[in-house]
């Protein structure tokens, strides 16, 4: 597929760099860096909720209470 792209310096700089150590094509050298990076596993991460007091007490249950203090000056 023929298509263009727009690279940004430093993903350029890799390409020529991998043409360079390989007298590869440009579009032979694009093709290379992607797959190697489609092929690495990606880091997983667990999201951790930490609650912080803001010092009030609130019904979540109630909506409309909620919306009263979240109204007020407290």
């Amino acid at each position: 597929m023929r298509t263009t792209v727009n690279l940004d310096d430093d993903v350029f700089a890799a390409v020529q760099k991998r043409r360079q150590a390989t007298g590869a094509g440009l579009s032979e050298a694009v093709n290379e860096l992607v797959r190697e990076g489609m092929a690495k596993p990606r880091p997983k991460w667990d999201y951790v909720n930490t609650p912080a007091s803001i010092g009030i007490r609130i019904d979540v249950t109630n909506i409309g209470e909620v919306l009263d203090v979240l109204d007020s000056d407290h």
